[in-house]
C-alpha cells in the first residue's frame, strides 16, 4: 500500500513538473507566485492515467508493440543455464513455507531447509572476533569502547589504513587491499609448511564462485571442435555447469568413484579427456577437495595423479579449496593442490598453471553474506595476467566488508592474546559439532533399506544413493521429471524437508542421490533424519510392495 501511494505521488509529481510553468522566485526572500492553469492534482492524474491507457492498451499507430526481451530474443546461453542448489524444490518450498505462516496446514509444522550450506541460516553463531573486526572496520568510533579487545582493535587499525580514506566506505584497488593481500599470503605460507607465496598472486573476490567464474572467462575460448573442454567431477557443483553453460564452452565431466568414496581415478580422467579430444579442446580441469556435493577428502596420492595428468595433458588446473577446513574423519587430512605440487619437484612446480581458490562462506565461520574470498594464481603468463587485473577491474573491487571477513580467518589471534581462548573453543565447538553430525548422519541413513551413504569425510554434506522402485520411476517419467525430483518432491510435500536431487548434481545413468547439508543442530538433524526414514520405507512399501 505503501509503495502505491508513493508510485503516485511521484507521477504526481512528474505530472506537475512536466506540465506547468516552473514556480518563479519573485524576490531574494524566496516568495513565489503560482502560474495560471489547472491544479497540480488533477494534471498530476490525467498524465498518470494516460499513461496508464497507453501502456494497457499495448498499441502505437495501431500496432501491437513487441517486447524487446523476450525467452526467444533471449541470450540462449541463459537459458541453458541450470542450478539446481536454489531450482524448483526449492522454490516450491518456499511456496509451503508461506502457505503454512497463512495459516495452511500440511502434516508438518515447518519446512527444513537442507538445500544449501547457509551455516547462519541453519542456527550457527558468528565466530565473536571476526564480528568484532568486521563492526570496528565498520563503525571506526567503537574503537573507544572497552567492550572490544585490544587485538580486534589492532587489527581493525590497520585493515583500515589499508582502505582510502581510512574508511570501509571506499573501493580498493581491483585485486583487493594490499595489507589483506599480504596476510592471505602468509597464511598460505604457514599452511603449507614454508612454500613461498608472493601476495602479488593473491586476488581478492566476492566470494569463491566470482573468482572461479573470472578464470574460466579467460580460459574459454575457440568455436566448434576447437571450443574450450573444462573437465568437471561428476557428481559436481552446479555453479561449474551453470556457469559453462553460460559462457558456451564444452562440460567434460570425469565420474568419481562412488564405491572407493567418491575418490579421483586417474584412469577416468584419461578416459574422459581421449573421448573429448573427439568433439573439442580440453585445456581445464576443475577439482573440489574437500568434495562437493559428496563429502570425501582426497588423498596425496589422488591429488599427486592429477597433477601428473594436467602436466603431461597441459592443462590448467582449478582447485575448489573453499572446505579446507572441514575435515572431519580421522585418517583423512587436507593437501593443497600447491603443496602437493611443490613436494613433486621444480619442474612441476614451475610449469603447471594452477589457481586455487577460498572462501569466507564455509570452514567454521559460515560467513557466506559477506561475500569473502580469495583465488592464489600460480605460473599464469604475465601478459594473461595483465588481462586478469584488467577483467577484475572492470568490477571494481570486492566488497571491502568481505575482505576485512577474510583477513580475520587467515590471521586469527594467536596464542599470546587477549581474544584467543575464546576464539579457540569457538572454532573447535563449531567443527567438533560438525565431525559428530557428518558421523550420525551417515550411521542413521545407512541404517534405512535402500539407502546407501558414503562416510562424511569433509564439506558440509551428505550425497546418499537412494533406491527407487521402478514402478516409481516410470511415473516420474510419465511426469515428464527425474525420478530423483520426483522422490525429493514427495519427500517436501509429505515431510517437509528439502533436500536437493542427485540430478542437479550429475550421476551415473540409473543411479540415484539427494544431496543435504549437516548444518542443522543436531536435534533438528535428527529430526530430519527421522523423517526421511521413515518416509523412505513408505515409499518403498508403496512402490514396491516392500514389508
Amino acid at each position: 500500500m505503501y509503495r502505491l501511494q508513493s508510485l503516485a505521488a511521484r507521477s504526481l509529481i512528474a505530472g506537475a513538473l512536466d506540465q506547468f510553468t516552473p514556480l518563479k522566485v519573485t524576490s531574494i526572500t524566496g516568495v513565489r507566485h503560482k502560474s495560471q492553469g489547472p491544479s497540480v492534482e488533477k494534471r498530476g492524474q490525467m498524465r498518470f492515467i494516460t499513461a496508464e491507457a497507453k501502456a494497457s492498451a499495448g498499441r502505437l499507430d495501431g500496432k501491437i508493440r513487441e517486447k524487446t526481451l523476450t525467452m526467444d530474443t533471449l541470450n540462449p546461453q541463459v537459458k541453458a543455464v541450470e542450478y539446481a542448489v536454489r531450482g524448483p524444490i526449492v522454490i516450491k518450498a518456499g511456496e509451503i513455507e508461506r502457505y503454512l505462516e497463512e495459516g495452511g496446514t500440511k502434516p508438518f509444522s515447518e519446512v527444513i531447509k537442507a538445500n544449501i550450506g547457509d551455516a547462519h541460516a541453519m542456527g550457527q553463531q558468528p565466530i565473536t572476533f571476526l564480528r568484532q573486526v568486521v563492526a570496528l572496520c565498520t563503525f571506526p568510533e567503537l574503537m573507544d569502547s572497552p567492550s572490544f579487545p585490544e587485538d580486534a582493535k589492532l587489527r581493525a587499525r590497520r585493515i583500515l589504513q589499508g582502505c582510502g580514506g581510512h574508511s570501509l566506505g571506499a573501493y580498493s584497488a581491483s585485486p583487493g587491499v594490499e595489507c589483506i593481500r599480504k596476510d592471505i599470503a602468509a597464511y598460505i605460507e604457514k599452511r603449507d609448511e614454508g612454500v613461498p607465496s608472493d601476495w602479488e598472486n593473491i586476488y581478492l573476490t566476492t566470494g569463491a564462485s566470482d573468482g572461479i567464474m573470472t578464470i574460466l572467462r579467460l580460459l574459454v575460448s575457440g568455436k566448434d571442435s576447437s571450443r574450450t573442454g573444462v573437465m568437471i567431477p561428476i557428481p559436481q557443483y552446479p555453479l561449474y555447469s551453470a556457469a559453462l553453460s553460460e559462457m558456451d564452452a564444452v562440460q567434460v565431466n570425469y565420474y568419481l568413484d562412488e564405491d572407493n568414496c567418491w575418490a579421483l581415478d586417474i584412469n577416468e580422467l584419461h578416459r574422459a579427456y581421449q573421448a573429448a579430444k573427439l568433439h573439442c579442446r580440453p585445456r581445464v580441469i576443475c577439482i573440489i577437495n574437500p568434495g562437493n556435493p559428496t563429502g570425501q577428502v582426497q588423498s596425496k596420492k589422488c591429488i599427486e595423479e592429477v597433477l601428473n595428468f594436467a602436466y603431461e595433458e597441459n592443462l590448467f588446473v582449478l582447485s575448489d579449496e573453499v572446505y579446507q577446513e572441514n575435515v572431519y574423519a580421522p585418517d583423512c587430512q587436507f593437501h593443497s593442490f600447491k603443496k602437493v605440487l611443490y613436494d613433486m619437484g621444480p619442474e612441476y612446480f614451475n610449469n603447471v598453471e594452477l589457481v586455487s581458490f577460498h572462501s569466507s562462506s564455509k570452514g567454521y565461520t559460515g560467513e557466506c553474506g559477506f561475500r569473502g574470498g580469495y583465488m592464489e594464481v600460480i605460473n599464469m603468463d604475465p601478459e594473461v595476467k595483465a588481462q586478469l587485473v584488467k577483467l577484475l577491474s572492470v568490477r571494481l573491487c570486492p566488497p571491502l566488508a568481505g575482505q576485512a571477513a577474510m583477513d580475520v580467518i587467515v590471521n586469527p589471534p594467536q596464542p599470546e592474546e587477549q581474544t584467543f581462548k575464546q576464539f579457540h573453543q569457538e572454532k573447535s565447538s563449531v567443527l567438533g559439532a560438525l565431525a559428530e553430525k557428518a558421523k550420525l548422519t551417515e550411521q542413521i541413513l545407512n541404517a534405512v533399506p535402500g539407502i546407501k551413504c558414503n562416510p562424511v569425510q569433509g564439506a558440509m554434506y551428505a550425497f546418499p544413493r537412494i533406491f527407487i522402485p521402478p514402478k516409481a520411476v516410470e511415473e516420474a517419467k510419465a511426469l515428464g521429471m527425474q525420478p530423483d525430483m520426483f522422490y525429493c518432491l514427495r519427500l517436501l510435500e509429505e515431510t517437509g524437508i528439502c533436500v536437493v536431487p542427485g540430478s542437479g548434481f550429475g550421476q551415473k545413468d540409473g543411479t540415484y542421490h539427494f544431496r543435504m547439508t549437516i548444518l542443522p543442530s543436531i536435534e533438528k538433524l535428527k529430526v530430519l533424519l527421522g523423517k526421511v526414514r521413515d518416509f523412505h520405507i513408505s515409499f518403498l512399501k508403496e512402490y514396491s510392495g516392500l514389508e
